[in-house]
């Protein structure tokens, strides 16, 4: 099942741009799943038509009953459902619980993700927060201390600037003198 061949699923329009399947092993599972998804379409639509099939029969006693092909639509799912299994053993890729999880609650997975970014910028607000508030408290604490005592003025910073959030000089950068 190796053809690099866009899918066309139920729900996707034919015209559109489709992102290409990737190659190997993980394509060929993007295949089958598609098929899947397919099969199972096509399975929930048989199932329709034969239900109108029944009441249009129901409705003209003496016609002979029509074929269902349900069980067929239900064999081509339990062979996708083979195929990804077979598939599954070759691959290694770990998938959080937490999507597992999202998905059999019907949850889309993309919202765990945006949840999750969106809680890392409130964090990373409320951390720069913490920062400025402490540099400030540095400052007005560095301006009382060279006030009150003058001889440790010259080892504050007066500029409330820290070295220990700036990013790391290079020894060939021309701020540093070595000695030789």
């Amino acid at each position: 099942m190796s053809t690099q061949q866009a899918v066309a699923t139920p729900d996707s329009q034919g015209d559109s741009a489709q992102t290409p399947i990737p190659t190997g092993l993980q394509g060929d599972l993007e295949l089958e799943l598609a098929g899947l998804a397919n099969a199972m379409y096509n399975l929930g639509t048989t199932v329709v038509n034969d239900l109108t099939k029944e009441r249009l029969q129901n409705a003209k006693p003496g016609e002979p009953a029509p074929t269902k092909p349900v069980g067929q639509r239900v064999n081509d799912i339990i062979g996708h459902l083979s195929s990804i299994e077979d598939l599954a053993e070759g691959l290694d890729t770990m998938i959080p619980m937490q999507i597992l999880q999202d998905i059999d609650n019907s949850r889309n997975p993309m919202f765990l993700t945006k949840d999750r970014l969106e809680r890392a910028a409130t964090e990373n607000q409320f951390m720069n927060g913490k920062i400025n508030a402490i540099e400030s408290y540095r400052t007005m604490l560095n301006k009382a201390l060279s006030e009150h005592f003058p001889d440790i003025a010259p080892f504050l910073e007066q500029d409330g600037s820290s070295e220990r959030f700036a990013p790391p000089t290079s020894p060939s950068s021309p701020n540093i003198k070595t000695e030789m």
